[in-house]
């Protein structure tokens, strides 16, 4: 186990202490007992102090001093080997080079280690934001290429005579508008919670009431995708934003629209340990655990859903992951045992006395 740098500097100090002792008390006891009667045989003993006794204490000094340096300097570099190290690798990163890392020094003190290691987690995650950032302008330039461009070209085509304007035709312009709106929205959700600036309304809610309201809201959207909903929902208290956790659900219904129609859809939410949690599963065609592992990535989009007209912009869960952080809890995804794709939100339970414990029944058969 690494020293810590407390005990190192003591060693270091005392190294130097009985370096220079040694040395001292060694050159003067060597010098009265040997050295003075060969260069003095003809002077009685004397307790009055030569000019000679003043050189050879100063050469003893000098000598007892520059020992102790050396000494110093070799601990020093043990204590700077590591600090080297990371101001290296600091000026590598801030030149551009986000791969390099302060290397590990045997022999070092504890808190160096910890700086190492600290650093190391640092760069890591500073290069892999510095790709999830390439990757995110790119994807977000074509996010907004395809409907912009669409946009254009029905103008260009208004204005050139192409297409006659109708009510169809403004009503697909407005829903581009829309998907543009809704992205850059979606974009500034995540850029905010991401600075750590997302603001939350917060107050007593039961998510089982949330849940049933939700289902009934988008009932007419689940029903045209045939979609079956089954909800178990058992009172479940959180402190929360309402509007950021019917934003969630909506998010998650429609991720099961878009990506599983035809299926059974069941909603459970419980309480457990401390949590409330919303499990959603579907019977859909499912995803690999590879794949469910990346549902929350930014602008991903599983292969069979790339084309726009059944994926989405890729950024509801990533946003669904984003709020229920926000919240204090957490969004999973994972293959169910029903050959299907389950995601579940969990939020810390409002554990006040007085909340209300309701028991709500099944919602059955979209």
């Amino acid at each position: 186990m690494a020293r810590s740098l407390n005990s190192q500097l003591f060693r270091v100090m005392s190294a130097l202490t009985v370096a220079a002792f040694a040395v001292i008390h060694f050159g003067w006891y060597v010098y009265w007992t040997f050295v003075y009667d060969w260069l003095f045989p003809d002077i009685p003993d004397t307790d009055r102090w030569n000019t000679a006794d003043f050189i050879v204490l100063g050469v003893i000094l000098v000598v007892g001093l520059t020992v102790a340096a050396f000494v110093g300097w070799l601990q020093a570099q043990v204590l700077l080997r590591p600090i080297q190290s990371v101001a290296a690798a600091a000026r590598a990163i801030a030149s551009g080079n986000l791969s390099a890392r302060a290397k590990a020094v045997r022999g070092s003190f504890g808190e160096a280690e910890t700086l190492l290691i600290d650093f190391n987690t640092m760069a890591s995650r500073l290069e892999s934001a510095e790709a999830e950032l390439e990757y995110s302008k790119s994807a977000i330039a074509h996010e907004l290429r395809t409907p912009l461009t669409i946009l254009r070209g029905r103008l260009q085509g208004l204005l050139d005579g192409v297409f006659h304007p109708s009510k169809e035709l403004y009503e697909r312009l407005i829903t581009h508008v829309d998907d543009l709106t809704r992205i850059v929205e979606d974009l500034r959700t995540l850029d905010v919670f991401h600075a750590g600036q997302l603001d939350l309304k917060l107050g007593r809610i039961d998510l089982a009431e949330e849940v049933r309201s939700v289902i009934d809201a988008i009932e007419h959207d689940l029903s045209n995708a045939a979609i079956t909903v089954n909800a178990d929902l058992a009172g479940a208290a959180v402190m929360a934003d309402r509007a950021r956790i019917r934003q969630i659900l909506f998010a998650i219904l429609e991720n099961a629209r878009r990506y599983a129609p035809g299926s059974i859809v069941t909603i459970k939410t419980s309480v457990s340990g401390g949590r409330a949690s919303i499990l959603c599963s579907d019977t859909g065609p499912g995803l690999s655990l590879e794949a469910t592992g990346r549902m929350f990535d930014r602008f991903w989009r599983s292969e069979q859903s790339r084309a726009r007209v059944n994926g989405g912009s890729g950024l509801g869960l990533p946003i669904v992951r984003a709020l229920a952080r926000a919240h204090g809890g957490d969004a999973t995804a994972f293959p169910n045992d029903r050959k299907g794709t389950s995601i579940e939100i969990w939020l810390p339970t409002d554990d006040t006395p007085d909340t209300p414990k309701l028991e709500i029944g099944t919602h059955d058969g979209l």
